[in-house]
């Protein structure tokens, strides 16, 4: 057989040469007129990038607000850069308006390390309404951000649609509703929605903080409602002031609408800086830590102090979770509203995860809040740790009219059909319903721990003692069945039946949940998931994230 020799040399393109001669009168003048041209680009540019000029500028700052392009860098890592879309969008479209940008900032840029696609209302123009071609500036973002899979930021502050413009802004497939379409779509192909208010976010552009997956509203500042206070007194005659109908500390508190609230505009960036953030590095490796390890910063031995023996003492299940999260760091989610329930991210042996944690009864807003809390978690493929001190959900009339049974079933319904790995750590009572809520044994987690102190049951020992009281007649018997259930709720009665994967010390909880989460990992880059439009175990992930 005849051998083909091996060609050793390496196969260099050839340069090119260059044939222009830069000296000539014909290279020169097409150098002056597009010289001409781009010098005009850049001053229209400039012009835009001053939105709606020096007066608003000056109105908003005198209301202590940030001007759009002040918060879109504050957004964005330091010193990288920001690809502007359309800038020009607009310029010189509407008779007698001038609309720069179309009222509106987009572009792609990189927030704590990640590349975003950003939508920045202008509230200097037209107090960020929506004319048409503002529509088309956030429809083609969005276009953008889906084909690449770019999680979206909105910084929101906008009176709605512009209304002399409705019947172009309004009803057809490409106007305003596409807008919330998107968001949902995106949401259900796991690329997520972020928003930020920082002022008004009125009719139509109150479904943008509505529709995202997470959002920040600032204090004082912000405003959401379907209807400002005049429309209201038109349409109900209640007299109505912004803030009681749609400011930031009753949508954080009461009506669930917003996630976090901050201080200023500046607070409102940094907790959007850590949402990103918590999204991990697009294209990270599966399987690998996606933080270094740091050690609490206060002592485990602390936990026996915390806790004790007694369920019928309250603690604060931040202070059990400071004691086992690197470096005691927690972002919170949704503190203001449901606070019975404690949710929030944070790193174990430098492994993400999403925390569930009791503090107290579960209500119907305890529950929602941890119905969208472990929805986010799903989008995001973040696993889930319960901590577990719960007696069960709140029970009574006034319960029940509020939806207590509806609201505790999307708990429960969440909690089945979460597709991360999901472990349990039962640090004190286990009762009733609430062991279904976070996510006991017949909730398929990963792995089920007790503490030594922990109890499982159908009720604990003060409500049992009520309920003989009312049903029996015999004291012994009464007798009897409690001190028969009180020995059944125990932890050794539970692990020697094999109801958990064992009795663990306090002290031993991070290093046991870590290794837990280090094994999900591993399992997770066996079968080679990377996050993004894909759940744990591959399948489709359907509706994306409700806000309950």
């Amino acid at each position: 057989m005849r051998r083909v020799p091996r060609i050793h040399a390496q196969y260099h393109a050839s340069v090119l040469p260059s044939l222009i001669s830069t000296a000539s009168p014909e290279f020169k003048a097409k150098a002056e007129a597009m010289d001409s041209l781009v010098a005009d680009l850049e001053a229209k540019a400039a012009q835009a990038r001053l939105g709606g000029g020096q007066k608003a500028a000056d109105r908003m700052r005198s209301k202590g607000k940030k001007l759009p392009r002040e918060r879109l860098s504050l957004l964005l890592d330091p010193h990288t850069p920001f690809l502007e879309l359309s800038s020009l969008a607009a310029h010189e479209v509407y008779a007698g308006e001038t609309i720069p940008g179309a009222g509106m900032i987009t572009g792609i840029g990189r927030i704590s390390g990640r590349e975003c696609m950003v939508v920045v209302n202008d509230a200097t123009v037209k107090g960020g309404s929506y004319y048409p071609l503002t529509v088309k500036k956030h429809l083609r973002a969005q276009e953008i951000a889906r084909e690449n899979g770019l999680p979206c930021v909105y910084v929101v502050e906008s009176g709605g649609a512009a209304l002399p413009h409705q019947a172009n802004v309004f009803p057809d497939k490409e106007h305003f509703g596409r807008i919330f379409y998107n968001m949902a779509q995106m949401s259900a192909l796991g690329i997520p929605q972020i928003a930020i208010v920082h002022g008004i976010s009125v009719a139509g552009g109150a479904y943008v903080p509505a529709m995202a997956d997470e959002n920040i509203i600032v204090r004082e500042q912000g405003r959401i409602f379907l209807a400002g206070p005049p429309l209201v007194k038109a349409a109900t005659g209640e007299e109505v002031d912004e803030e009681t109908l749609g400011g930031g500390q009753m949508h954080s508190s009461e009506s669930g609408v917003t996630d976090h609230l901050a201080r200023d505009d500046e607070h409102a960036i940094a907790i959007a800086r850590g949402i990103v953030g918590d999204l991990g590095a697009a294209g990270a490796k599966p399987g690998v830590p996606s933080a270094k390890s740091e050690n609490p910063l206060y002592p485990a031995s602390e936990l026996h102090g915390i806790v004790g023996t007694d369920l019928r003492q309250a603690f604060d299940m931040r202070d059990v979770i400071a004691r086992v999260v690197d470096g005691s760091r927690f972002r919170e989610f949704k503190k203001e509203y449901g606070p019975t329930m404690v949710t929030g991210f944070a790193h174990i042996h430098g492994y993400q995860v999403g925390i569930v944690a009791n503090n107290g009864i579960l209500f119907s807003p305890s529950a929602l809040k941890a119905t969208h809390f472990i929805e986010l978690c799903s989008q995001r493929q973040i696993p889930l740790l319960f901590m577990v001190n719960v007696t069960g959900y709140m029970v009574g009339s006034k319960a029940e009219k509020g939806g207590i049974a509806k609201d505790g079933a999307k708990m429960v319904r969440a909690v089945a059909c979460a597709d991360v790995p999901k472990l349990t750590v039962i640090v004190g009572g286990s009762f009733g319903a609430g062991n279904y809520g976070m996510a006991g044994r017949a909730y398929s987690p990963r792995f089920l721990w007790m503490w030594p102190n922990a109890k499982v049951s159908v009720m604990g020992s003060g409500q049992l003692s009520q309920v003989m009281t009312s049903v029996s007649k015999d004291p012994k018997q009464h007798a009897s069945l409690k001190d028969e259930i009180e020995a059944q709720s125990t932890a050794l009665y539970s692990t020697a039946r094999l109801w958990d994967d064992g009795i663990i010390k306090p002290t031993d909880t991070r290093d046991v949940v870590g290794l837990g989460l280090a094994l999900a990992a591993r399992e997770r880059n066996h079968r080679g998931r990377n996050g993004g439009s894909t759940t744990w175990d591959g399948e489709g992930r359907g509706y994306g994230v409700f806000r309950m």
